[in-house]
């Protein structure tokens, strides 16, 4: 049997680690918006479902989700944020706390991101 065969039978025996982390559902989350003309920031604390205004646009939280044991660092949101006069989202899907510019919101005035989950 050569080194090559004997490795990838080892490999094969041998349990693979976990790659799943268990998720957990939080109430809510805090999130942060900027005003980039003026520079001012302000804390949305938001239920799942809820809605709150940043300047002309509505910022809906549908969901909180974060690894068990570390609801801020690694805290992950579902959002939709709708501008006034729009139609439609101008930014729907989910942001991460620890990335926030991995999935960012395009908007010229205004940048909004997670910053932790809410837990009961």
């Amino acid at each position: 049997m050569t080194l090559r065969a004997l490795c990838l039978s080892i490999a094969l025996i041998l349990p693979a680690p976990s790659m799943a982390q268990d998720v957990v559902v939080g109430t809510g989350a805090v999130l942060r918006g900027l005003d980039k003309l003026n520079g001012t920031s302000v804390d949305m604390d938001l239920a799942s479902g809820e809605s709150a205004q940043l300047g002309k646009l509505t910022v809906i939280l549908r969901e909180c989700r974060y690894p068990a044991g570390n609801a801020s660092g690694d805290a992950f949101a579902f959002m939709s944020i709708e501008e006034a006069n729009g139609n439609g989202p101008i930014f729907e899907g989910w942001m991460i706390a620890s990335s926030p510019a991995l999935n960012a919101m395009e908007h010229p005035r205004y940048d909004v991101w997670v910053l932790r989950c809410k837990t009961e």
